[in-house]
């Protein structure tokens, strides 16, 4: 079953613990594609809170930056998890890499699923006009990111307070 399915939400809306579900649903074995960086404490606590969260059974791969090398190097057919598109922006937005570059390969390997792919990202464009020059940078960048991949999603989920509603 080769499908793509894009969840979307705001911060603490569910969509980590969802994509897990969906994917935990399925035959292992299960991939979990990380883009996150501890850069502090709290990160760190995060990272291992989802960790735990997901228990055994779970291959982990780091992603900071190469998440399309990541993916691509994937068996065809693997049940994937990747969580999350707008820490792997950031990484890429603070080492001043080639945004429309990255997106644009990022785009074109994820519109080719090999399997079950399950993509998460944050909606960052419904709260207020961020008041600095770099937050509203993000905010667009993770904008057209996110439309660019929900374009080539088979199926799109937006988050709410913990529950999925389908919008594609």
């Amino acid at each position: 079953m080769e499908s793509l399915t894009f969840i979307i939400g705001g911060a603490r809306s569910g969509k980590s613990r969802h994509a897990e579900e969906l994917l935990t649903a399925l035959p292992r074995p299960w991939t979990y594609i990380a883009t996150a960086e501890a850069y502090d404490d709290e990160m760190r606590e995060r990272i291992a809170m989802h960790r735990s969260r997901r228990g055994e059974g779970w291959l982990t791969v780091d992603a900071p930056f190469d998440l399309v090398g990541a993916i691509e190097a994937l068996p065809a057919e693997r049940s994937v998890l990747i969580d999350c598109l707008t820490l792997w922006l950031t990484n890429h937005m603070l080492a001043n890499h080639d945004l429309e570059a990255e997106c644009l390969r990022l785009t074109e390997v994820l519109a080719h699923p090999r399997g079950p792919w399950f993509v998460v990202s944050n909606e960052v464009g419904q709260g207020i006009v961020p008041d600095n020059a770099l937050a509203r940078r993000f905010r667009d960048e993770a904008g057209r990111l996110n439309q660019k991949i929900a374009a080539v999603a088979d199926t799109v989920l937006l988050m709410v307070a913990g529950l999925p509603l389908k919008v594609k």
